[in-house]
C-alpha cells in the first residue's frame, strides 16, 4: 500500500492525470479522480469523472433535444416567465428555504482564486487539497495509463502556457500582485467593505450555499469582504437570517443583474473575484451578454470571473418534456424557473466579448449512477475562469511603441 501511495503522489506531481488550471498557479490536484475503467463496475460508485461519450450516446442525446424542443412555449407565456422571474424564484425559496441545494464545499477545490493572498488561508487551501489527494490517491495509480479528456487536457496546456507567458512578461510590466492593482478605492470613498483589500461578489447567491462555505474560509482573513446578491428578496432574507452571516464581513442585497441601471453598493473596478455559479443559465439568452458586460466593469484590472453552469446535453436538458422549450436550448421548469444549456464555444465568445481573457474553459463530463434503480445519467457542466486585463499589457505596449515609431 505504501508503494501505491508513493506512486500515486508521484503521478500527481509529474502531471500524468488531467489537472485543473489555476491562473498563474500550478495545479494542486486532479480535476476529478474517479475514472471508470471497467464497465462492469459502473454501479459500484454514485459518480464517475471524465466520461467519454460514444457516438451513439451523443446522437441519442441530440435526438432527445430535437424531440423535446419541437413544440415551443407560447410567446405570451414566455413574456410572463421573463417579467415575473423574481416571483417564481421567491416562491421556490418560500417552499424549499435553504433545504433544496447542498453547500458547495467543492468551491475551493475548483476555484482556489477565491482565497486572498494570505498565509492562513493559503494553508487552509493546502489542507483541503491534500485531503482531496489522500482520498483519491489509491485510484490514481491504476489510472496512470488511462486516456484523458482531449479538450480538457489540451486547453489546460494552452492556459498554462498563457499563464507562463504572462509571468515572463511580468518582469517588465505590472503583475496581478503589484501594489497598484491590489489596493482598493480611495480612502475618501465610503461603502460596505471599503476598508477591505480583497473583495468577492457572488451573483445569484440563493439561500447561501456558496456564501457560508466562503465565509467559513475567510474568517481568518479580516482583510477580505464578501458581497452576495440575488433578485429574490426571499433568498436574501434567508442569507441574512442564517446564524453564519456576519455583517462585518458580508453584505447581502437584492439586485437584478439584468437591469444595468441599478447601482451596486460599491464602485466599479473594486472587485477581485466574481462568482457566477449556476446563475447565467436562468437568464434569457438575449440578456446574457449585457449581464456579463456589466459584471466585467465591476472587476479590478487582474480580477477574475469564475463560472460554472449547465452544459449542452446534460441530463437535466434531456429530461424536459415536450412543451417546455422557450427557445433553442432554453427551457422552463414546472415551477416557472428557467434553464439554459451552454457549449464551451458560447461561453468563450460571451466572456471574451466582454473584454475578459480566457484562463480556463472546459467541459466537465461525468456519469451519475442511481445504484438502487440501476440507472445511468450523463452530467455535463461548463467551467471557466476569465480575467480582466491589466491596464498595461505586453500587447498594448507593443502597439503603442509601433504607433509612436511610425508617427
Amino acid at each position: 500500500m505504501n508503494g501505491i501511495w508513493r506512486n500515486s503522489i508521484s503521478c500527481l506531481r509529474i502531471g500524468k492525470v488531467p489537472q485543473r488550471c489555476q491562473s498563474g498557479n500550478p495545479p494542486v490536484a486532479p480535476l476529478g479522480s474517479r475514472i471508470l475503467t471497467d464497465p462492469t463496475k459502473v454501479f459500484e460508485h454514485n459518480m464517475w469523472d471524465h466520461m467519454q461519450w460514444s457516438k451513439e450516446e451523443e446522437a441519442a442525446a441530440r435526438k432527445k433535444v430535437e424531440e423535446n424542443s419541437a413544440v415551443r412555449v407560447l410567446l405570451e407565456e414566455q413574456v410572463k416567465y421573463e417579467s415575473e422571474a423574481s416571483k417564481y424564484w421567491d416562491t421556490f425559496y418560500k417552499i424549499h428555504k435553504n433545504k433544496f441545494f447542498k453547500d458547495r464545499n467543492w468551491l475551493l477545490r475548483e476555484f482556489p482564486e477565491i482565497l486572498p493572498v494570505h498565509q492562513k488561508t493559503e494553508e487552509k487551501a493546502k489542507e483541503l487539497s491534500w485531503d482531496h489527494v489522500k482520498t483519491n490517491a489509491a485510484n490514481c495509480f491504476s489510472r496512470m495509463h488511462c486516456p484523458t479528456m482531449p479538450d480538457t487536457e489540451s486547453h489546460c496546456k494552452r492556459s498554462s502556457s498563457s499563464s507562463d507567458d504572462q509571468h515572463k512578461a511580468g518582469t517588465s510590466f505590472p503583475t496581478l500582485d503589484s501594489t497598484e492593482h491590489r489596493k482598493g478605492p480611495l480612502k475618501t470613498e465610503s461603502f460596505p467593505g471599503s476598508s477591505a483589500t480583497f473583495r468577492i461578489l457572488e451573483v445569484g447567491c440563493g439561500a447561501g450555499n456558496s456564501v457560508f462555505p466562503i465565509l467559513d474560509t475567510l474568517q481568518n482573513a479580516p482583510e477580505s469582504f464578501l458581497y452576495c446578491c440575488d433578485f429574490s428578496s426571499g433568498a436574501v432574507e434567508l442569507v441574512k437570517s442564517h446564524s453564519g452571516y456576519r455583517a462585518a464581513q458580508c453584505c447581502a442585497f437584492v439586485h437584478d443583474v439584468c437591469d444595468n441601471g441599478l447601482p451596486y453598493p460599491f464602485p466599479d473596478g473594486t472587485l477581485d473575484i466574481i462568482l457566477l455559479i449556476f446563475v447565467l443559465s436562468s437568464i434569457g439568452p438575449d440578456r446574457m451578454q449585457g449581464v456579463v458586460n456589466r459584471l466585467s466593469k465591476l472587476l479590478k484590472p487582474g480580477g477574475m470571473l469564475l463560472f460554472r453552469d449547465y452544459g449542452r446535453y446534460d441530463k437535466t436538458q434531456l429530461r424536459f418534456k415536450m412543451g417546455h422549450c422557450l427557445s433553442e436550448n432554453f427551457y422552463v421548469r414546472g415551477d416557472g424557473t428557467r434553464a439554459y444549456f451552454f457549449t464551451k464555444g458560447e461561453v468563450h465568445s460571451m466572456f471574451c466579448k466582454a473584454g475578459l481573457d480566457e484562463k480556463q474553459n472546459l467541459v466537465d463530463r461525468r456519469l451519475q449512477v442511481n445504484r438502487k434503480k440501476q440507472v445511468k445519467m450523463h452530467r455535463v457542466w461548463v467551467q471557466g475562469k476569465f480575467q480582466k486585463p491589466l491596464h498595461l499589457t505586453q500587447k498594448n505596449s507593443e502597439l503603442v511603441f509601433s504607433l509612436l515609431s511610425h508617427s
